[in-house]
């Protein structure tokens, strides 16, 4: 019997990953385009959920146009500090970004109580107001992705709207719709279509598309991330 091969270190255990990943979706007879290749494997990378090569949907250009705007400097706002907690901080530093979440505020929580809205829809306003030509990740509240179908059609035009809330309730509806209206106002749009999702999900298509930008200015960075 073969002794049972250990991976230790992160640059190891990401390499044997993406080589499972890889192998699998060739044996389902997937070919991923080559533009959205990296966003798809880091979600399945992620979550070890397949389904994503079915749910993840994609406007026209999405990677490309959110890879020149991080690339110009664009910072990334998230729903929850999961999200927040799970971008590259060390991506964003090399190319001039930040990332914040503005959820636990007490501005925003004190103006969600008064106007008796949820404090996702409050985040996103303040997000419009103080970066809006920003990446918006939504991880977990379909509210937030329905403000933002609001501010859209007032003139907001993020860099990227990622479209990943996880549940039952207004998740899928809230994603169609979000995806329509960044069709109608040429948004750049990645959404995870149906229930599944996640904060997780959310920072994943956020680093995939980190990791391709940083790539582009520096090709040895991918080289330094694995060895």
């Amino acid at each position: 019997m073969g002794q049972d091969v250990i991976y230790t270190t992160p640059s190891e255990i990401e390499r044997e990953s993406m080589r499972i990943i890889a192998g699998e979706l060739a044996r389902m007879g997937v070919s991923l385009p080559p533009e959205r290749e990296a966003v798809v494997k880091r979600v399945i990378h992620t979550t070890a959920d397949f389904d994503y090569v079915q749910n993840l949907r994609f406007t026209e250009g999405a990677v490309e146009r959110a890879s020149s705007a991080f690339r110009a400097g664009a910072a990334v706002v998230t729903d929850t500090n999961m999200a927040k907690s799970g971008v590259s901080k060390a991506a964003l530093d090399k190319l001039g970004g930040g990332v914040y979440c503005f959820m636990a505020d007490p501005d925003v929580a004190r103006e969600a109580k008064d106007r008796g809205v949820t404090r996702a829809v409050v985040c996103m306003e303040k997000a419009a107001r103080e970066h809006p030509g920003a990446v918006l990740a939504v991880g977990n509240a379909p509210t937030a992705l329905l403000k933002l179908c609001e501010l859209m059609e007032n003139g907001l035009r993020p860099a990227l709207v990622v479209g990943a809330p996880v549940g039952f309730v207004n998740v899928e509806e809230s994603k169609r719709r979000v995806f329509e209206v960044c069709l109608r106002y040429d948004v750049p749009c990645i959404a995870a279509m149906g229930r599944k999702g996640g904060s997780n999900a959310a920072a994943a298509i956020c680093n995939a598309i980190l990791y391709t930008a940083l790539d582009a200015v520096d090709p040895s960075e991918r080289q330094k991330r694995l060895s």
